[in-house]
């Protein structure tokens, strides 16, 4: 890091940390990222690194973004920009030399706090140090204002509030996030998927989902999650804690969303989820049919992670302490038994070995995944010998 803040000049305030990263350190929270903001031009970037023997990646030149390739990770070097005009979804900047006017883009207060790195000087433009210490999440100026830049910040107010809020949220900023819920609709799918989980993967999102409902901020794009569904969120919540469990937001989105199959695809289709996410999300609307089944078959015949899902939103605490720990640590057996084994035992290639063997898997499946093997070829002899007489 050393290199390339020599590289960018720091020393004569050519370069600051900025975002997450600063706030994150104020916090005593461990940093992740390290981006830097610079007066510097983005070909001037590049050019800087190349002499100074960093590889740099042009990833976002015409918004001022090159990236450093550094041994303990990638860092952003973005130039000081200004908004020329914004939509909602996107803005078209140019660049500039101002560092409040480049703070002043950013969305909450203390976002737009930066540090000298060198000295460690904090640069604060709008109170974002008290609100830090308050840990209050505010809109930098007008939040209407804020919000008709970049409609994203909706449910970003919310999962910062609550990532690092305490108490009640800024009741500007909350009224104003409710009164432009919809413009969330304007939005890509992907984007709302990314901030909602994002918001669900945080240690306990229950208290701010549940305001989130009641001032119906999901209402124009996820209009399927109600007040039953954050009870189930809460009920989940309590178990992963009680389990041990590591937060999972998909698992947490099954949650609030009704024990409905189709509704769940929907939502999944709408948000744009991976094809797997799909299923999964699709699998856990199936918790209330599963809940008196045997963990153990259930995970054998749709995984473990889908069973675990079923299993922790079930209506029901009974069975839990054992069946969640069980199923945590559970590793799939290995049916020992193939078509040719079958072929061997009597009978012809074709579709009745497939039926065949789904029935001696499922009876084993049954009968505890025994790895005697003495017994299981009986189980298969048993189950050839009906096959046969059938087709006499």
């Amino acid at each position: 890091m050393a290199g390339l803040l020599e590289a960018l000049d720091a020393a004569s305030g050519k370069a600051r940390y900025v975002g997450g990263a600063v706030r994150d350190a104020l916090l005593g929270l461990a940093v992740s990222d390290v981006d830097i903001a610079t007066s510097l031009l983005p070909q001037d970037v590049l050019a800087r690194l190349k002499n100074a023997g960093i590889k740099a990646v042009p990833t976002g030149l015409e918004h001022g973004t090159v990236t450093a390739v550094l041994p303990g990770g990638p860092v952003e070097i973005t130039t000081l920009r200004r908004d020329v005009s914004t939509d909602g979804r996107r803005a078209t900047v140019a660049f500039s030399d101002d560092w409040q006017e480049d703070a002043a883009r950013r969305d909450f207060t203390f976002n737009a706090l930066s540090a000298d790195p060198m000295t460690g000087e904090i640069f604060d433009y709008f109170g974002g140090l008290d609100d830090l210490d308050s840990r209050t999440v505010c809109f930098i100026g007008d939040p209407l204002q804020r919000i008709a830049e970049d409609h994203l910040r909706i449910l970003r107010f919310f999962r910062f509030h609550a990532r690092f809020g305490a108490g009640a949220p800024d009741a500007q900023a909350l009224d104003a996030c409710t009164a432009r819920a919809n413009d969330l609709m304007a939005l890509s799918r992907e984007r709302i998927a990314d901030e909602t989980l994002k918001l669900l993967a945080l240690a306990d999102p229950v208290a701010t989902v549940r305001l989130m409902a009641d001032r119906a901020i999901f209402r124009p794009v996820l209009p399927e999650i109600g007040s039953d569904g954050v009870e189930r969120l809460e009920r989940l919540v309590d178990r992963e804690r009680a389990f041990g469990i590591a937060p999972d937001p998909l698992r947490r989105l099954a949650a609030l969303l009704p024990a409905d199959v189709d509704k769940s695809m929907a939502v999944g289709a709408r948000l744009r989820l991976s094809n797997r996410q799909q299923k999964r999300l699709a699998s856990a609307a199936l918790w209330p049919a599963s809940s008196e089944s045997d963990p153990a078959i259930v995970a054998y015949e749709i995984g473990g992670e889908e069973a675990l899902d079923r299993l922790l939103l079930r209506d029901e605490d009974q069975g839990l302490d054992v069946a969640v720990p069980f199923l945590s640590q559970w590793v799939r057996p290995r049916f020992p038994i193939g078509g040719g084994d079958l072929i061997a035992m009597g009978l012809t290639a074709g579709p009745v070995v497939a039926r065949v063997l789904k029935m001696i898997e499922q009876e084993w499946a049954r009968g505890g995944f025994t790895n005697d093997e003495a017994a299981i070829r009986m189980m298969a002899r048993a189950q050839v010998e009906g096959a046969l007489r059938d087709r006499i």
